[in-house]
This record gives C-alpha cells, sequence and structure tokens, in this order.
C-alpha cells in the first residue's frame, strides 16, 4: 500500500473536480469515496441526466449541462475523463490530473503501455496474453478492460501491468511507463485538439516523461515519429521495430520471420505459418512491438516468447470473420476510422470486392483513399455513409472512380452489399470514419452489422 500513498498525498487538502462521469470518471468517484471520504469533491458533466443512484452522492456539488466546463477553475485539481476536451478552455495544465497520471505516479515503474493511432489494443492484448502464459501476476487495463485506479487493490511489488492508453489519457501525464510502445502517428482525433500536432505531441509524452532507466520501443518506419523524436529526443532507452530488414533495429519482421537484436545478436523469436492468428504488415508491426517490449521485462526469457504466438484471440471488430452469407463472406473491420486503417484492411484480405465507408466527419483528408482505390482495381464497389461518406463520395467521384452508392442506414448498407458484391468474393466494413454519428461507438456498429448479415 506503499505505492498507494503516493496518490493519496497527492491528493489530500485538494479541493477536487470530477471531470465527467463515464466510465473512468465513475471509477474515480469511488476511489475518492473509498480511500479518500472526506475529501471535497464536485462533478461537472454535460450529461444533465446523470443517474448515480449506486453512488453516495451526499455533501457532492453538481455542474451539469452546457456550461459545465466554466467550473474548472474553481477548483485546486481537475481529474479530467479521457473524451473531454479542453482545447477551448485556458486553465492552468499543472491542475489538470487524469486516471492515468496518477496511476503511473505510482505505478509507473511496473507498467508497460501501448499507445499509437492504430493497433493498440492488438498489441496490448498480444502482450498481455503471452505475459499469462510466462509468468504470474499480470493485470491488463486502461483504455480497454479495466479503469487503472480498479486495478490498485490487486497490485503488489511483483505485478507486472499491460496499459493500453490513448492521447487523451497521455495528455497531462507527469510520468510514462517503465515500458512504452509508440506504434504509429496518423490523422486522427481532430475534433479534440487544436491541431494534428498537438494530438501528436499527447501521445509523445508516452516517451518524453520517461527517465533514462526506461525503455521506449517506437515504429522506425513511421516518419511523423522520426520527426517528433527529431524535435524533441527522448531520455530513455530506444528500441526501434521495422517490417524492414534492411534496417538497423531492434525487432523486425520478414518474410513470415520475426527477429529480435539483442547485445548485437540475432535471434530468430517465431516462424508464422497458417495457424498464426494475426493478417496484415500492419498487423506484423504490432507483433514486432510487442517482442520488442517482452524482451525487456524482467524474469522473460526471450526464447520462450515464440511459444504461445497461435494461442492468442484476436479481438472482435479487427478484420472479423462474420462469415458466408448468401455467397459472399463478410468482414468486419469496424474498429477502422482512419483511411489508413482501411488500406491496411484491404491490402491484407486481397479478395475485396464491396467496401463499406464512412461515419462521423472529423474533417480527415481522405485524398489517400482517393489516390490508392483509383490504382486499386480488385475493389469493384463502395458503399457509403454519414457526413464522412459524403466527402469520400465526392471525393471518389471527382476521381473517376466508378460504382458508387450511398445509403442512409446499415440496413440499406446490407442491402445493398448482398445485391452487388459478386459470389465468393468480400464485402468489407473497413468504415475509415468514426462511428459516433449513429452510433454509441465502434463496437456497436459492429455488432449492428454482424446481425444484420445474419438476419438476426
Amino acid at each position: 500500500m506503499t505505492k498507494l500513498k503516493t496518490i493519496l498525498q497527492f491528493l489530500q487538502d485538494k479541493s477536487i473536480l470530477l471531470l465527467g462521469m463515464g466510465r473512468e470518471g465513475r471509477s474515480s468517484f469511488r476511489f475518492l469515496q473509498k480511500y479518500m471520504p472526506q475529501v471535497k469533491i464536485a462533478i461537472a458533466d454535460k450529461n444533465t441526466q446523470l443517474d448515480l443512484s449506486d453512488y453516495n452522492t451526499k455533501d457532492i456539488k453538481f455542474i451539469l449541462g452546457e456550461d459545465y466546463l466554466q467550473a474548472i477553475t474553481d477548483f485546486d485539481l481537475i481529474i479530467k475523463s479521457p473524451g473531454i476536451s479542453l482545447k477551448d478552455v485556458i486553465v492552468e495544465p499543472t491542475k489538470i490530473t487524469s486516471q492515468t497520471d496518477l496511476f503511473l505516479q505510482a505505478f509507473g515503474k511496473q507498467s508497460i503501455a501501448v499507445t499509437g493511432t492504430k493497433g493498440k489494443s492488438t498489441t496490448s492484448s498480444f502482450i498481455y496474453h503471452i505475459l499469462n502464459q510466462l509468468s504470474d501476476n499480470i493485470l491488463f487495463g486502461g483504455n480497454i478492460g479495466v479503469p487503472l485506479l480498479d486495478l490498485i487493490d490487486k497490485i503488489d511489488v511483483q505485478t507486472k501491468i499491460v496499459l493500453e492508453l490513448s492521447s487523451h489519457q497521455l495528455e497531462y501525464i507527469h510520468q510514462a511507463p517503465h515500458i512504452a510502445i509508440l506504434l504509429n502517428l496518423y490523422e486522427e482525433h481532430l475534433d479534440h485538439y487544436i491541431s494534428y500536432t498537438a494530438y501528436q505531441k499527447a501521445k509523445y509524452n508516452i516517451a518524453l516523461k520517461q527517465n533514462s532507466q526506461d525503455f521506449f520501443i517506437y515504429n522506425d518506419d513511421d516518419s511523423e515519429i522520426s520527426k517528433r523524436i527529431a524535435e524533441n529526443p527522448f531520455v530513455s532507452n530506444g528500441l526501434p521495430f521495422s517490417t524492414q530488414k534492411s534496417k538497423n533495429v531492434y525487432s523486425y519482421y520478414h518474410n513470415k520471420q520475426f527477429f529480435l537484436i539483442k547485445e548485437k545478436q540475432k535471434q530468430l523469436i517465431k516462424t508464422i505459418d497458417k495457424h498464426f492468428p494475426l493478417k496484415g504488415e500492419h498487423n506484423y508491426a504490432n507483433i514486432a512491438a510487442a517482442i520488442a517490449a517482452l524482451s525487456c521485462v524482467e524474469g522473460v526469457a526471450v526464447n520462450k516468447i515464440g511459444l504461445h504466438f497461435d494461442t492468442f484471440k484476436p479481438l472482435p471488430h479487427r478484420m472479423e470473420l462474420v462469415g458466408t452469407y448468401d455467397g459472399i463472406i463478410f468482414y468486419n473491420d469496424s474498429i477502422s476510422t482512419i483511411p489508413q486503417a482501411c488500406i491496411a484492411a484491404v491490402e491484407s484480405l486481397q479478395n475485396v470486392d464491396t467496401l463499406i465507408l464512412g461515419g462521423m466527419d472529423r474533417g480527415i483528408d481522405y485524398q489517400i483513399l482517393a489516390d490508392y482505390f483509383k490504382n486499386k482495381q480488385s475493389v469493384q464497389h463502395f458503399i457509403f455513409i454519414g457526413l464522412a461518406g459524403e466527402r469520400m463520395y465526392e471525393l471518389f467521384a471527382a476521381n473517376k472512380i466508378n460504382n458508387l452508392y450511398k445509403a442512409n442506414d446499415y440496413q440499406e448498407i446490407v442491402k445493398i452489399a448482398k445485391k452487388i458484391t459478386h459470389c465468393g468474393k468480400i464485402c468489407l466494413l473497413s468504415p475509415a470514419a468514426p462511428s459516433y454519428d449513429q452510433f454509441k461507438n465502434f463496437e456497436q456498429r459492429g455488432e449492428v452489422f454482424k446481425a444484420l448479415i445474419m438476419n438476426k
């Protein structure tokens, strides 16, 4: 409990505002009520219909509604939930913390964390899977899984903690995890940040807040990461990974094999075959990153890392095979919210005939998609939905890409797809846009798509 005291000492004698009462905000509230019942707490949220009937809210001040952000200047400390943007608010950064910030200040030295625009859920889940096979006392939390403060009662000095962290969770941290992975930097979350650069800087905190004893594992193939490193060098031990054999890196994938170069000795970690559960060059990069991280974990034998690859279960909504219906092979890649993810899915599956695109419009540049499909003749049909879909439709039409269809909802999408997709070919949902215009999240979008295909 010594490390818990680090958090409690930081919070004591402060008036605290819980900013946002989603999953993480409620977890923070439970933590404070359990360990600091006398602390002065207020809750601010846009939702005026918060249901907190399961909590003791006596003496709690509520600031609810459209103007909830105006309350942030009235408190000593703000525990911010990840989904809330402060880009239009003037606030002293030293007043802002989060679950991630509090947790890493106490348990950062025991943590292995993954961030990146795409691939962080798969990579962190893979690391957790391998560690679970090789050792005991492993926990998993963060952006997926359990809120970090809910893990505290299960942690002892031997516990290893695997984290998936978003840019929102990293934006205000003061200490980074001991082993940190940055997978990639693509244009995303432009509604949350003042610029693409601001988004990148939030992610890059995972390296900048490390010290010289820590390990930073980064994608040597990503030009945006290279720019960040050149502009603001890190002080930790840098371990680059790649999918290019020719590079001087720490871990890499080439020709169905994963290698690690440790202390100038090249070691074959795994040769993959048909049983390997992940497809695509992007996933091979993710696994190269995971191998690098696992090799830095105390007590993990490098020659054991590759033994349990084939038992990993891919996460749903990530190039997920739904099944064959009416002679058409359906795949659900609802996690795809940027063009690069969509292109990676098409490249990995190869047999795509119909592609479903669109959703909420965050202002991302979709020219890369038009350029790609202008030259990719194998994809014959495109179905668009939402405001992002409208913009993509116009861009594709301007680039003289044919067979473009519009839909108003997913029921209409599935109806069109079953009519136009050739038998034996793939219909792929990889929308390159967020889901929040019609759905609660990408998971709900994927579940609705699957249910409509299977007529459930």
